[in-house]
């Protein structure tokens, strides 16, 4: 395994293009294309009220009542917020990832408290 260390890194359409050190040309970096990238956790930094998608899925999701809902399956990424699958047994519902519904998210305790608009759960049932 070869390791570089990240010079630049900025969004591109749907990507990010990353500048690595010791990586020269276009056609050196190419061979890297879709190559699998690895970073350590101690690495990572987020902002206030940010979270990575590996701390979110497997979270309890309450409504605010104190209803279960079940666990995190998955994010779904979406143009404009990201979509929470929650699954409890056969019962699958989806969460728009918006402060409007998404009210706390406690990762020591792993719990996710929603506050779902009247009928978002049934609309959305699978």
């Amino acid at each position: 395994m070869r390791c570089f260390s990240v010079v630049s890194l900025a969004p591109h359409q749907r990507v990010y293009l990353m500048r690595l050190a010791g990586v020269g040309s276009g056609g050196e970096a190419e061979r890297f294309r879709g190559a699998e990238i690895l970073v350590r956790k101690d690495a990572l930094v987020r902002g206030e009220g940010e979270f990575f998608y590996h701390e979110l899925v497997g979270i309890r999701v309450f409504r605010d009542s104190g209803e279960y809902l079940g666990r995190v399956s998955r994010i779904i990424p979406t143009g404009a917020n990201d979509i929470y699958e929650v699954k409890e047994g056969k019962r699958e519902v989806l969460i728009p990832a918006t402060r409007e519904v998404v009210r706390e998210i406690d990762l020591k305790n792993g719990k996710m408290i929603v506050s779902p608009m009247e009928g978002l759960l049934e609309l959305n049932e699978v």
